[in-house]
């Protein structure tokens, strides 16, 4: 009977935390869903850069997967969907629904669902470690919406973590391991290590932004546990592990290890074939924060924005410097090194695990110039040169973070639970005894409250430009100008809607062929341009009168086209001309 109640509360517990996550992600990305099909959070730039990307990949697997890194955009350069982090794993999403509205409407659900998951996978994590709920839920909310992560509300790659706290979760859980009670054979489960392994590499395969560093995490404590298992076995004999639980690892491993390699070789051939792609180490010293980054919040906050505005402004680059965790996590993180449900030794290692992410969080910034430190990993860990900017370290900072504020916030419930049992019948259910239950039970709303309102956010949210007819009368290839700047994600999102190839698009680089095509359009239209053009395949071009001015574009509309072969024509407030 009791274990039968223990399921039932179990799964209710999981239906409600889901449901949960789901409340506060709405609530806490508010007015995200207000207007989903033609607002984006944050900016117009990186939301519809992104926005297309799921929307190509979803068309790309639907239509001729073969095709899928050759993307329509940065005509005629191959490989082009890696020329930026790719969030592969949200391609079945792209599967739904189709053209420009689609694309932003699927975005923002994204937008609002990755917040969910990243409450439910802290959650699970930190329950699974011997966290109460409640610590589990403050931990949840102090992760998935820790201030420093406002920043980054268009990064779609930078923000989808739920599924490192996840796995992480139910890994630990396969393995019958915890911080409160450590590790229980008699917990293993092989089903839920593999299925953790599988999750670790669905994460892998949304960015290697954040998920190259991932997989040395994971690397790191893999050569951990073997080295304690090989160093149990010498002392004691053989340890329990069981062959099921080893082939269930084994094979997880090579799922998360062939996500990480099949990444790795897409954007080891962009550098192959754009060797301006490559970053050199000058890229992460410029984007190093100073150690004030981290009590710093980004101007999308609500609670600390205005009021950090001044200190924000001494930051080269605020939104990679703005790290502000949550003063709530910072005191609550700090209160579970010393005061916590979990043992005194994994509080240690927690410590130090908190001291190592936060170096490294500060790159090159450190007085001994981050080496040894970040660029040490940058000069000899492969790929981790390419991962600039080392704020980004804040995902596992502030996890640790979390997780130390679960310990405390659980330690916290079992003293008022002590302190105040509920009152017996009788003389003992006197009004002070109730009121002393009551006072202290709604003290345990405090740090949930505190997280709550430290991730509240202000984020502007504006309305995606509008499609101009002019893209869609237009033969293919077409080239829109003005060809710089964030226009160009726009033009990217623009393009969802029939996905004409388009040598148009922004990343770190300038592509060899885009800088081709740009350069020879610098004088549209002339006798040279057109022929330049028209060699390199483009039919149409679309120029869009309302964003020349400034650029070297501006004098486009007035250049006469009698004898130079091409036809032109105004389409609501934009120019189509035809190559032929």
């Amino acid at each position: 009977m009791l274990n039968a109640v223990k399921r039932l509360w179990s799964r209710r517990e999981w239906i409600l935390v889901v449901l949960g996550g789901l409340a506060l992600a709405v609530a806490l990305t508010w007015p995200t869903m207000r207007d989903p099909r033609h607002t984006v959070p944050g900016d117009i730039g990186d939301p519809a850069m992104f926005a297309w990307q799921i929307a190509w990949m979803g068309n790309a697997l639907l239509h001729h997967p073969s095709q899928l890194w050759d993307s329509n955009t940065f005509y005629p350069d191959p490989n082009s969907l890696a020329f930026t982090d790719t969030i592969l794993g949200y391609a079945p999403f792209g599967m739904i629904g189709s053209g420009m509205d689609a694309a932003v409407l699927r975005y923002n659900l994204l937008y609002v669902l990755l917040h969910a998951l990243a409450f439910v996978g802290a959650y699970a994590l930190t329950r699974q470690l011997g966290a109460h709920p409640l610590g589990a839920t403050v931990a949840g909310i102090a992760w998935a919406f820790a201030p420093w992560r406002l920043a980054h509300v268009g990064h779609l790659n930078v923000i989808s973590t739920g599924g490192i706290a996840l796995s992480l979760a139910m890994i630990a859980r396969g393995h019958g391991w915890s911080l409160r009670r450590g590790h229980r054979p008699d917990r293993h489960s092989p089903g839920w290590a593999l299925a953790g392994w599988l999750v670790a590499a669905w994460q892998i395969t949304l960015g290697l932004a954040i998920g190259l560093v991932f997989a040395y995490v994971m690397v790191a404590v893999c050569l951990v546990v073997a080295a304690l298992f090989g160093w149990a076995w010498w002392r004691r004999g053989r340890p329990a592990f069981g062959r099921r639980l080893l082939v269930a690892d084994l094979v997880g491993g090579v799922f998360f290890g062939a996500a990480t390699l099949y990444l790795g070789l897409a954007y080891s051939r962009v550098v192959e074939l754009q060797p301006q792609a490559d970053r050199s180490l000058a890229w992460t010293e410029m984007y190093s924060p100073a150690w004030r980054g981290l009590f710093i919040a980004p101007e999308s906050s609500w609670l600390y924005g205005a009021r950090h505005a001044t200190a924000r402004a001494e930051l080269s680059w605020p939104p990679e410097m703005a790290l502000l965790p949550g003063i709530a996590l910072i005191i609550l993180a700090a209160t579970g090194i010393f005061f916590s449900v979990f043992r005194v030794r994994h509080r240690i290692l927690l410590t130090i695990g908190l001291a190592v992410a936060v170096l490294l969080t500060l790159g090159a910034t450190l007085p001994w110039n981050g080496d040894p430190g970040y660029l040490t990993l940058s000069k000899h860990l492969p790929g981790w040169s390419a991962l600039r900017t080392p704020g980004r370290i804040m995902i596992w900072t502030t996890l640790v973070m979390a997780i130390l504020a679960a310990g405390a916030v659980s330690a916290f419930v079992a003293e008022v639970r002590a302190a105040a049992p509920w009152p017996k019948a009788g003389a003992a259910r006197s009004v002070l005894a109730r009121g002393k239950f009551v006072v202290l039970r709604l003290a345990l709303v405090i740090p949930l409250a505190l997280v709550v309102v430290d991730g509240v956010n202000r984020s502007p949210h504006p309305e995606v430009l509008r499609y101009p007819a002019a893209m869609g009368a237009a033969s293919e290839p077409t080239l829109v100008l003005p060809s710089e700047g964030s226009l160009e994600m726009s033009i990217m999102l623009w393009s969802t809607n029939g996905f004409p190839r388009i040598p148009n698009g922004i990343v770190t680089f300038v592509p060899s062929g885009q800088e081709r095509i740009r350069s020879s359009s610098m004088t549209f239209p002339d006798s040279t341009s057109i022929a330049a053009l028209r060699a390199a395949g483009i039919k149409s071009v679309v120029v869009l009168p309302e964003w020349l001015s400034g650029t070297p574009w501006e004098g486009v509309p007035n250049r006469p086209v009698d004898g130079l072969g091409i036809t032109r024509e105004e389409i609501d407030g934009a120019l189509l001309y035809r190559l032929g």
